[in-house]
């Protein structure tokens, strides 16, 4: 690869955190739905669990890439929930649009050429799955009255099943933390830096990721077709979760607008995608 290809590759990666780590806090909207929307996905995948496999490489896209993030957050966190707060219709269409945008790149990474009943189950899986999250029990794994060996292991449990929420797309994490009633104390925590809270749970967190990432690099190597598309279920059910309802009256032309703009956002970046996989090809 050529300099100029390199630069090339780093300001989409850059450009792609970026984009991921602005809408990271959006309720309802998974930074590994975005990440697939993107393209980016896959990569992020194969950097983590293959990270020893090329470490130069894989270090300088993470870093690219986080430092994209990092300031994403800083900069476009904060505008993006307060747009969403004042336009909530709007803005939450943009998003939807977004989503539809991303799907080509998806479909195309999965390598289907035609629809199947095979595909449309796949798709339905991952619907339920995620659509599953809303039946698990208030405080699961809620280990404030618990102590010692108990709490520790609750955590540690607690850290593994949030990594999937960090890995998979379609889940989010603030959604998932409410669900095991494990929210409230760990933002208490994270500002108060509470470490025998913290430990176990960082601790769970990074070896879900080191082992989900490899199991997902494994499935989408070996079984493309239904790891995409169970994938593209999860996307469809976060759709489902954040879609406000159908607008009315002068609403309808903005959300379309709304919609269109985010769909040609990321279909154009996809696009980009495309053409960089075909010209590594």
């Amino acid at each position: 690869m050529d300099e100029n290809s390199r630069k090339d590759n780093n300001f989409l990666t850059a450009l792609k955190g970026l984009i991921i780590g602005g809408t990271m806090l959006v309720p309802g909207v998974s930074g590994g739905s975005m990440a697939m929307i993107l393209g980016i996905y896959d990569r992020l995948i194969s950097s983590v669990s293959s990270f020893m496999k090329n470490k130069k490489e894989n270090l300088i896209f993470l870093v690219v890439f986080s430092m994209g993030g990092i300031l994403g957050v800083l900069l476009f966190a904060n505008p993006l929930l307060q747009l969403i707060e004042r336009y909530p219709m709007p803005m939450l269409y943009f998003f939807i649009g977004a989503v539809a945008g991303g799907i080509p790149l998806i479909v195309r990474q999965a390598g289907a050429k035609r629809l199947t009943w095979r595909i449309a189950g796949y798709v339905v899986l991952g619907l339920i799955a995620v659509s599953a999250l809303g039946l698990l029990p208030q405080d699961l794994f809620n280990a404030e009255n618990s102590s010692g060996t108990v709490g520790f292991l609750l955590l540690l449990i607690a850290g593994f099943v949030t990594a999937a929420a960090l890995v998979l797309p379609g889940i989010s994490v603030s959604y998932l933390l409410l669900l095991l009633g494990l929210y409230d104390r760990t933002m208490s925590a994270i500002s108060t830096l509470h470490l025998p809270f913290l430990l176990p749970l960082g601790i769970g967190l990074v070896l879900g990721i080191v082992l989900i990432t490899r199991a997902l690099e494994r499935a989408m190597a070996a079984h493309p077709h239904p790891s995409y598309f169970i994938i593209l279920g999860f996307l469809l059910g976060s759709v489902a979760e954040i879609f406000p309802g159908v607008p009315q009256g002068l609403a309808l032309p903005v959300c379309a607008i709304t919609f269109a703009a985010g769909f040609c956002a990321i279909f154009f970046l996809s696009r980009m995608e495309m053409k960089k996989e075909q010209h590594r090809s």
